[in-house]
């Protein structure tokens, strides 16, 4: 008759006990890992793209434009006064509905 002292023979409790170890050894692993990740996020950077920083230029110098071309008015209302100002109705008429059907 064999006797099974401290289940020795048992094959299948010390299976277990090397995968609690391994579980925990990863799971240490896993904690550390969790740590220095949460060291590089605490150093918060931003870097742009140079899209981006192209972007914020024209935003710019669009802001230090000024809203409505002086010039320009300037030569419409010459052309109106001396009647040299043309208005095609139809080229009118597209834009005027074009307008407010982007209105909705």
């Amino acid at each position: 008759m064999a006797i099974n002292i401290n289940n020795l023979s048992n094959n299948n409790q010390v299976k277990q006990k090397v995968d609690q170890q391994a579980q925990v050894k990863q799971q240490a692993a896993s904690s550390s890992a969790v740590a220095e990740q949460a060291k590089i996020a605490s150093k918060d950077s931003v870097s742009l793209t140079p899209q981006a920083k192209q972007l914020g230029e024209l935003q710019k110098k669009a802001n230090e434009a000024p809203a409505v071309n002086q010039k320009k008015v300037e030569q419409l209302k010459k052309a109106i006064v001396s009647g040299e100002y043309k208005i095609d109705p139809e080229k009118l008429a597209a834009s005027i509905a074009g307008f407010e059907f982007k209105l909705g």
